[in-house]
């Protein structure tokens, strides 16, 4: 390709397709960055002109945080799911470290924090990641916490302040019931949201809840941490953390977009995706 092109420097990998390797290697089930771009030379090195090296992939990604979560808006933006009144929003615990070691040096302190990991029934060090999706799964809103410092209810707070993360006015909020609360009601109400939440012990249940419907949330958080490789840990730094992250609901919201495109009958199914000449093909 270089000699086709005359002498020079090779030509430099642009931000965009920075962004469509990081994609790529998320949708192709690689965790590792080493293994990656081991593998990337075979499984997609046709389709660009020339590949990073490990240090030269690693840098810029995590200085691609900015581009990557425009590019999560951008697609939410233009995905017909976003037309949907209802809005499910919850938090996943993301680990960044099990040894106490790691705890008191990464560069992740005063981000990350002990917390609870609901859904494995356990203690965890790493950050809270507080998702709002559409039904299909189309992420619409996110931010990352400290699970220890940061409540819930607080954190979804602080998200909908931000217009980018709010569903828009006449939306119906539905969620588990650590986000009861009057108050927390009544604000989400002053921004035109409905919540609607399992009733607590202390309260008479009417039966209405949609049960159904929230666990598409945490189906939604398997597909991140189980397909697309959240819950293997890594990120020693805020920039790299969140750009692991965003890689992540990149993929995600990237096959969902595509699969409203093509008319596929589950839009949040990533076997199309997951091998390497399916992916050339799409």
């Amino acid at each position: 390709m270089q000699g086709a092109l005359g002498p020079g420097h090779p030509l430099e990998v642009t931000g965009a397709e920075l962004v469509c390797l990081a994609v790529a290697q998320v949708l192709l089930r690689f965790n590792d960055e080493r293994h990656w771009l081991r593998c990337a030379p075979v499984l997609v090195g046709h389709l660009f002109p020339r590949l990073l090296s490990q240090s030269e992939y690693h840098r810029r990604l995590r200085g691609a945080g900015d581009l990557m979560e425009a590019a999560v808006r951008w697609l939410a933006a233009r995905t017909a799911a976003r037309h949907d009144t209802v809005r499910l929003w919850d938090g996943t615990a993301v680990p960044c470290g099990a040894s106490r070691q790691t705890a008191q040096r990464s560069g992740l302190f005063g981000w990350a924090g002990y917390g609870v990991d609901k859904s494995h029934h356990r203690f965890c060090w790493g950050v809270e990641l507080m998702l709002v999706c559409a039904p299909d799964g189309l992420v619409t809103g996110f931010a990352l916490v400290n699970p220890k410092l940061v409540k819930e209810r607080d954190a979804m707070r602080m998200m909908f302040a931000w217009e980018k993360n709010r569903p828009r006015p006449g939306a119906t909020g539905v969620c588990d019931k650590g986000f009861a609360g009057a108050g927390f009601e009544a604000g989400m109400a002053q921004l035109g949201i409905t919540v609607v939440r399992p009733a607590r012990k202390d309260e008479s249940d009417p039966g209405t809840f949609p049960h159904g419907l929230r666990q598409r949330v945490e189906s939604v958080h398997w597909t991140l941490k189980g397909q697309l490789g959240l819950e293997t840990r890594g990120g020693r730094v805020l920039s790299g953390l969140w750009a692991r992250v965003l890689q992540r609901l990149l993929a995600l919201n990237a096959a969902i977009w595509h699969n409203w495109a093509c008319r596929a009958d589950r839009k949040r199914s990533l076997i199309p995706y997951d091998h390497p000449t399916r992916l050339t093909s799409t």
